[in-house]
């Protein structure tokens, strides 16, 4: 089968890296085109104080981690295209999309409304020392609730 559209949800992590070396080979075979997803998670900060002394995260702290992702994937797509390509990316056009959720949600909602052939995915991202152990969350979810081939690169 050829894989004409695939999904590569990236965290900026070294596995997603990896994850996108394979993508480039698999597009590159199938004349294919990569869409990288970066999804901000928004996620109230945990104190272990009284909840009546911390202010709530506002508007310019929810701006601040949208930026920071669209700053992450613009760098990862700059990475890709510069040192992962090595000649082999002249006929794959990349996208970008950054949403905002649960990754593990955004992930299969942008898989289904997008109509993707494969997804390509790190085994585990940046979240924690248990993901480095196991299979991620988030990964393991995917595949439970996809409904294309999802290839998993450790």
């Amino acid at each position: 089968m050829m894989y004409k559209k695939i999904l590569l949800p990236i965290d900026g992590s070294e596995n997603s890296k990896r994850a996108a070396t394979h993508a480039i080979d698999i597009a590159n075979v199938s004349d294919g085109d990569i869409t990288l997803l970066f999804v901000v998670e928004q996620f109230y900060p945990k104190y272990a104080v009284l909840p009546t002394t911390v202010n709530s995260p506002d508007d310019d702290y929810f701006e601040e981690v949208r930026n920071e992702g669209v700053q992450i994937i613009k760098d990862f797509k700059k990475d890709l295209e510069e040192n992962q390509c090595k000649g082999k990316c002249e006929n794959i056009h990349f996208k970008t999309l950054v949403k905002e959720g649960k990754a593990y949600i955004e992930i299969l909602k942008t898989m289904n409304e997008k109509n993707f052939d494969l997804v390509v995915m790190g085994a585990s991202g940046r979240r924690s020392t248990l993901d480095r152990i196991t299979l991620g969350s988030v990964t393991e979810r995917v595949i439970r609730e996809a409904n294309v081939p999802v290839i998993v690169i450790p």
